[in-house]
């Protein structure tokens, strides 16, 4: 791995898998709507409505698996200065914003006709808006700085601290009484699904980080070849100076 931390060689595999990603990712998405959405049967409660499951369960679960990613780069950068590692915390992010978006608002969509209500300040709930919003400072942090290195060494603390809130979240269902269903597929007593549902929503989850994945490897490029573009006019403006 240590080989791909040089920005070169990352691009070069960059470029030859992220078609393959993409692909991928859209199959099984492909797949695992079709299924979730035809094959699957209707509840034996919530009926047709559950089927919202497909879309935010794998979104609730990228908000989690990209923010986790971004601290493990993070901690990258700071501890063993990976070249990479912040290229790879900031190109995430936005991805991350906006599948926790997504969650929350399928939430919504999900909890008015099984809660009779759009929101309550449940642990659950609270804990994922604050991932938002610490999403969005982390994204507005790095845009405020103009200095790349102190925007960098900056976004990592945010990134660090922020960090305790996804165990929070993870088990907010446990710590506190509330109104969201627990844990229902990673189960010591094995998931309490039937596997023509299960298995669409592994596929959804499966598909949704495979295609991050080709995503995450589309915005770390333009990252690197915009720093490099910036390295390149500071030198010529200093040539000129």
């Amino acid at each position: 791995m240590l080989h791909y931390a040089n920005p070169q060689n990352f691009l070069n595999l960059a470029r030859r898998l992220t078609p393959w990603f993409f692909g991928a990712g859209i199959a099984m998405i492909a797949v695992g709507t079709y299924l979730g959405l035809v094959i699957a049967p209707p509840d034996y409660q919530q009926g047709d409505a559950f089927r919202i499951i497909y879309v935010h369960v794998p979104a609730a679960w990228m908000s989690l698996f990209v923010y986790g990613s971004m601290a493990v780069a993070s901690a990258s950068a700071f501890i063993f200065k990976h070249p990479l590692g912040d290229v790879a915390a900031k190109a995430a992010a936005p991805a991350g914003a906006v599948f926790t978006a997504l969650a929350l608002a399928t939430g919504m969509l999900w909890g008015k006709p099984m809660w009779g209500t759009w929101w309550v300040w449940d642990g659950r709930l609270t804990s994922e808006l604050i991932l938002l919003f610490i999403y969005i400072a982390y994204i507005a942090l790095w845009d405020a700085i103009d200095e790349p290195t102190r925007a960098a060494r900056m976004a990592r603390i945010l990134c660090l601290v922020g960090a305790i809130n996804v165990p929070i979240i993870h088990f907010s269902v446990e710590w506190w009484q509330t109104l969201h269903q627990g844990v229902t597929v990673f189960r010591t007593d094995g998931p309490q699904m039937p596997a023509s549902m299960l298995t669409p929503l592994l596929i959804m989850a499966l598909g949704y980080t495979v295609f991050f994945v080709g995503l995450l490897f589309v915005r770390m490029r333009t990252e690197i070849l915009a720093r490099r573009l910036r390295t390149l006019r500071l030198n010529i403006e200093g040539a000129f100076a």
